[in-house]
Formats: structure tokens, C-alpha cells, sequence
């Protein structure tokens, strides 16, 4: 469900699309989450990692590019010429009884080979559908790494989905510049009367503010769906990490309502963050649920 500081600072449902680990939001495997679990959490992201930097390299050929994602996923699916941190993960997940979970950073693989070509998703359905290799699949991993068989999937994908648009947004003016990438839907664009090009300015014009608009207004949507997630998880610091997640990402939405990512860096302040690790905390001290995995 999106990327941070360092590994051991953050948290667990954040969809990992940056460039920069120092310009993510999201916490990814932080100190909330069982000790057992956070070598699999690092190794998954890991490979994600790895698969983002080739995907975003804007020096590297489409060709090599190519190669490297196939050389991830050999690893992934456990052949010997395949990347080691594939291996790692598999290891990782044996370690604590959850093999066989690397299926989903496999899943990403097609959101990173999309991101290699550069297709623009024509409607928000389209985007929707790539979100759900590019964000869901890092929701699904950590609620099976818990063995959350009873958690509310559909919530994970809108919080994933949610995160994922929200970065897609941050990012609007860097993505078309460095990487020809446009992450919002086209016909939205059309609609507003907004054009391609204008993603390269140095501020958003009105067409292209309400195409932005638009796509927080459907995004509200998804994080209203995701609402019911931590209900359903029984990991009281899974629960706790979602809590952190969901604040700072209602928090960088309302930010991005206020804003203009063209003119400069929308993120969460640090006020955002201590708001989210009073939630966090909150959920921490919580009377645990029945169990499910490690608490």
C-alpha cells in the first residue's frame, strides 16, 4: 500500500513509486511492525527497490530495462542466474513460514515493464487497473505476511490505489519531465481542456488544476473505502502502521488540494507526522484483537 527515509524508520502499506527514498511519505517496515517480520518487509522492498530504479533510470535503455526486470523476476521465481534479492526475499519468507508470498512483488513486475514503455492510462479505470500491480500488491503481501485471512482486501486496494494516486499527483511536473510518464487520465484532460504539455510548466494552469482536482475527488473516494481496513485487521501493530499510513495520506490529500505540485514539493509536514504517530500510538495501545500471525 507506497516509500521514506530509512528502511527501519518506516511503516508497512505505502506503494513504492519514487525516485528519491528521501522524497517518499510513507513509512515502509518500520519499528511497528513484529521483529519477525521485518527482514521479509525489507527484503520485499528490496526487490521493489530494484525494480523501480530500473524502470526510472532515464540513462539506461529500454532494452537493459528490460533485461533487469527479467533478471529480477528469474530471482523471484528462484533460478539461479536470477537476481540475489530475489533469492533474499524467498529466503526471508521461508525464514518465517510465508513462502511462496513473493507472487507478490512477481505481480509488480507488469506495473514496472508499463512504466518502461511509458503508456499513458486513457481513463481513470485504466489507471485503476495499473494501480493494481503497481500499489495493491504491497497491501496483499503484508495482510498474508501477517495472515490476515479475515482483513477487508478490497479496503487494502483502495488504500494502496490511494497512495499510489497521490504520488502519481506529487509528482505530475518530474514525471513528464525526466520520464515522459502522464499519470492522469487523459480524457479527464481532454475534458478539462488541459494539454500534456502543460505538465511541464512551472505552475498548474486552471485546465490542468481541475483535472487534479478531479482526481482528488475520486481518490477521496477510495480513502473513504479504505476507512474500514483497520477494522478488520486482528495485528494490533499492523493496525497501528495502517492508522499511521491513512493519517498522513488524508493529511498530503488535503495538501494537494491547497497547493500546486508544479511550483514546488507537496508533502507532509511535520506536524502531519506527529498527527499520524498519535494515531498510530493510539492504535498501539489498543486492547489486541484475537490473534492472527504475529501480534
Amino acid at each position: 500500500m507506497e516509500k521514506v527515509v530509512k528502511t527501519e524508520q518506516r511503516g508497512a502499506m505505502p506503494q513504492p513509486r519514487r525516485r528519491a527514498a528521501e522524497t517518499e511519505n510513507f513509512p515502509v517496515g518500520s519499528l511497528l511492525l513484529p521483529a519477525p517480520l521485518r527482514d521479509p518487509v525489507r527484503a520485499f522492498y528490496a526487490v521493489v527497490r530494484a525494480a523501480d530504479d530500473i524502470a526510472d533510470d532515464p540513462e539506461m535503455r529500454i532494452e537493459d530495462k528490460q533485461a533487469g526486470l527479467d533478471r529480477i523476476e528469474a530471482g523471484l521465481r528462484g533460478a539461479g542466474e536470477g537476481d540475489p534479492r530475489g533469492h533474499a526475499l524467498r529466503d526471508a519468507l521461508r525464514a518465517v513460514g510465508r513462502a511462496g508470498l513473493e507472487r507478490h512483488a512477481i505481480a509488480m513486475l507488469v506495473a514496472f515493464r508499463a512504466d518502461i514503455e511509458a503508456r499513458p492510462c486513457e481513463s481513470w479505470a485504466e489507471l485503476r487497473a495499473y494501480c493494481r500491480s503497481s500499489a495493491d500488491p504491497v497491501g496483499r503481501f503484508l495482510l498474508d505476511l501477517h495472515g490476515e485471512t479475515g482483513a477487508d482486501r478490497d479496503a487494502a486496494d483502495a488504500l494502496c490505489t490511494a497512495l499510489q494516486v497521490l504520488n502519481h499527483l506529487q509528482d505530475l511536473g518530474e514525471d513528464w519531465r525526466d520520464l515522459g510518464r502522464v499519470y492522469l487520465p487523459l480524457d479527464w484532460l481532454r475534458a478539462a481542456g488541459a494539454d500534456v504539455g502543460d505538465l511541464g510548466g512551472a505552475v498548474l494552469t486552471p485546465p490542468l488544476r481541475a483535472a487534479v482536482d478531479r482526481a482528488l475527488d475520486a481518490n477521496a473516494g477510495l480513502l473513504a473505502r479504505a476507512a474500514t481496513l483497520p477494522r478488520t485487521v486482528r495485528a494490533r501493530r499492523l493496525r497501528a502502521e495502517i492508522e499511521v499510513i491513512a493519517t498522513l495520506a488524508a493529511r498530503l490529500q488535503l495538501r494537494l488540494r491547497r497547493a500546486d505540485p508544479l511550483a514546488g514539493r507537496v508533502a507532509p509536514n511535520r506536524g502531519d507526522w506527529l498527527r499520524a504517530g498519535l494515531r498510530g500510538g493510539l492504535a498501539l495501545i489498543a486492547p489486541s484483537r484475537a490473534p492472527s500471525g504475529t501480534a
